[in-house]
Parts: structure tokens; C-alpha cells; sequence
């Protein structure tokens, strides 16, 4: 029996399909109506928008869905008092620091020069106007949660979903409905991004295609700064960042833990998934690290859900990317907001490959970036 070609592998062989066509379009195929009207501007634009759009819908109800049920499983810690509070904290920590080495990397490497996509940008791309510190800090609580959620300011969905998550975690069995309802949506909106997800192909083909059909030759050695931009990042995040916290928390030998940790790791990397790592890293802690199952079966699974360090690298350096791509300039307070929406938003993102992409979109709303960009990286993402 033939093994299944995987998403992954498709979604990446259209990225190589629709560079190809793309260059082809450039280099042999004279301007007109054919090359311009039909397939530049008309298929491949109507089919990738579709695809845009399919994403979009997705985001708002998806990360407020997964983040009240995200911050109902977080009720656990009651029953661990100080190691709940510690390790939620820790997580977000982390988190945060995973964010800020992607920005610094990114900003050091500047993967996005040399890549020009205003001239590809459309009109209905719309920058938000840069506000000050305080007035984010301040517009991060929603007046109106009804219009926050139509109008997918994120930074304030976000804030109103851990609200009422901890509201409802908090009064328990007076409410059962509503928390039933939000864990159902979050199963009927995980169940409509793998829809939607299985047409990727298609859809990163056209836009590739009609990017490279613009641009020619000039996009290839920008992607290949990003990705070499998200592995440093990554390395930098899993060999010093936790290792440091490793020895200093615990005074354990890092390469001892490297080593009885490597078949965990390698299992998480071949799947790309961090929820069907949890029983494995759950048993290897017990077995091989000594540490209790009534920590780490409370720890693990909470880990999976809002310490999800590798997304937010991804979406930090694809932040830089494509604001260099597109020439648009951040400044600190836009920093700030990235490392805050997307520290937040790896809490509403679930342990399964690509769900990344769909929340990257929100990150890049929340500083005013065309979510076109996303395009380019989502073939390369694995």
C-alpha cells in the first residue's frame, strides 16, 4: 500500500509548482491580455483572495473558541495551587522571550530586503495608523466585545476570551451549557480550518504564481533568509534560552536532558504537532527525568496549549519579513503589540500543523500588515 503524500508535502510542492509557473510567466510569456488579464489578475487572483478570505473568516471565531476552552482547562490549577500559577506564568514567559529573539534575529538578518511587493499590493490593503504605548496598553480592553469580534481587533477578542474563560472556569458547575458550547464550537471551527487547510495547495500555488509572475527571480533569496532566520531563532530559543532556564531552575546536566529527551523531540518533529507529543513526554519525564505524573500530567497538556514558543517565533520573524517586504516600518509600540498578540495569541493556537498560519493573520491585523505576505511563507512554514 502507497503511503499518503501529507499536506505538508503537497502544500510545498505547490509553493515549487507556483515559483516555476510563475518565473515561466515572467520570462516567456509576453505582457497582455492572456498573461495579465486572465491568469495574473484573473484566475490566479480570484482563486488566492478566495483562499485569503477562507482564512480570514476562520480567525476571530477559532482563537476566541480555543481560548475560552483553553482558559477553562487552566481551572486545574487549583488543585495545584503555587505550581499552576508558577508554570502558566513561566509559559507565557517564555513565550515572550521566544518573540523578542525572533524580532532581534529577524532585525539583524532583515530577511524581507530586496523583496518589493508594493508593486503587487492592492488597494484594499489598509495600514493601521501607529498610536502610542499607552493608548495600546488602554485599547487592548474591548468597550464593546460584540464589535471587537466583527471587526477582528484581536488584541481585544483576546483579552474578552480569557475574561469569560475565567469567569466561567470560576463558577464551574453553575454553568455547564455555556462551556459545552464554546469546547463544541472549538471542535466545529478545528474541523472547518482542516476544510479549508486541504484547499491550501491550490491556494499558495496561485498566489505564489502571481507573485513570482511580478516579481521574477527576485524572491527567492529573501525566503531563504527566512527560513534560515526561524531556524537560529528556533535553535537559539531550544539550546540556550531553555537550557539556561533548565540549569538554573534545576541544576540538570542540559546535554543529560538532550539526550533522554531526543526521542520526544524527534517525535515532534516529524508530526509537527505538539498535542500527540503529550502522552510520550508525559511517560519519559516519569520514567526517565523522575518527575511526578501528578505535575507533569497537569503541566505537559497546559504546556501544548499556551506554550507554543515555535509558532511565536514563526510569526515574529514572518512579522519582520513581510513588513520589509512590503516597506512598511514598525515602530516600538508595533513591536510591543506583536510581542503581546502573539505571546497571547500561542494560548488560542491548538497543537496541530498550521493552525500557526491562521492565527498569523491576526498578529499581522493587530500592527496594520497586508496578510498577503503569508502566502510566501506558508509553503516553506514546515
Amino acid at each position: 500500500m502507497k503511503k499518503k503524500i501529507s499536506l505538508t508535502t503537497v502544500i510545498f510542492i505547490a509553493l515549487l509548482a507556483g515559483s516555476l509557473c510563475g518565473i515561466a510567466l515572467y520570462s516567456f510569456v509576453p505582457a497582455g491580455y492572456v498573461r495579465d488579464t486572465l491568469l495574473i489578475n484573473g484566475l490566479f487572483y480570484i482563486l488566492g483572495q478566495g483562499f485569503i478570505r477562507a482564512m480570514q473568516m476562520l480567525v476571530v471565531p477559532l482563537v476566541f473558541c480555543s481560548l475560552v476552552c483553553g482558559t477553562l482547562a487552566i481551572d486545574d490549577t487549583k488543585q495545584l495551587g503555587k505550581v499552576g500559577v508558577k508554570t502558566l506564568l513561566f509559559y507565557l514567559s517564555t513565550t515572550a522571550l521566544a518573540v523578542v529573539v525572533a524580532l532581534t534575529i529577524a532585525n539583524i538578518i532583515n530577511p524581507g530586503r530586496g523583496l518589493d511587493m508594493s508593486k503587487i499590493q492592492q488597494a484594499e490593503v489598509v495600514v493601521s495608523e501607529t498610536q502610542g504605548f499607552v493608548a495600546t496598553l488602554l485599547d487592548i480592553i474591548p468597550k464593546n466585545p460584540f464589535e471587537s469580534l466583527s471587526n477582528g481587533t484581536m488584541l481585544q477578542v483576546i483579552f474578552f476570551a480569557l475574561f469569560l474563560g475565567i469567569v466561567l472556569a470560576h463558577l464551574g458547575e453553575k454553568v455547564q451549557i455555556i462551556p459545552k458550547v464554546f469546547h463544541e464550537g472549538n471542535e466545529i471551527m478545528m474541523h472547518m480550518t482542516g476544510i479549508v487547510m486541504k484547499f491550501a495547495p491550490i491556494g499558495v500555488f496561485c498566489l505564489i504564481a502571481r507573485t513570482f509572475a511580478e516579481l521574477g527571480y527576485d524572491a527567492f533569496v529573501p525566503m531563504l533568509n527566512y527560513i534560515f532566520s526561524v531556524m537560529i531563532a528556533l535553535a537559539i530559543q531550544c539550546l540556550v534560552v531553555y537550557m539556561l532556564f533548565l540549569k538554573g531552575f534545576t541544576g540538570i546536566n542540559p546535554f543529560k536532558f538532550l539526550k533522554k529527551f531526543a526521542p520526544v523531540m524527534g517525535f515532534a518533529f516529524s508530526t509537527a504537532t505538539s498535542s500527540a507529543t503529550i502522552p510520550l513526554s508525559i511517560e519519559t519525564l516519569d520514567k526517565k527525568m523522575g518527575v511526578s505524573k501528578k505535575i507533569s500530567s497537569f503541566t505537559v497538556p497546559l504546556g501544548a496549549t499556551v506554550n507554543m514558543d515555535g509558532t511565536s517565533i514563526m510569526q515574529g520573524v514572518a512579522v519582520v519579513f513581510i513588513a520589509q517586504a512590503f516597506g512598511m516600518d514598525l515602530s516600538i509600540a508595533d513591536y510591543v503589540t506583536v510581542i503581546a498578540t502573539a505571546t497571547l495569541a500561542s494560548i488560542g493556537t491548538a497543537g496541530v500543523p498550521s493552525v500557526g498560519l491562521i492565527t498569523l493573520s491576526m498578529v499581522l491585523n493587530s500592527v496594520g500588515l497586508p496578510i498577503e505576505g503569508i502566502a510566501l511563507i506558508m509553503g516553506i512554514d514546515r
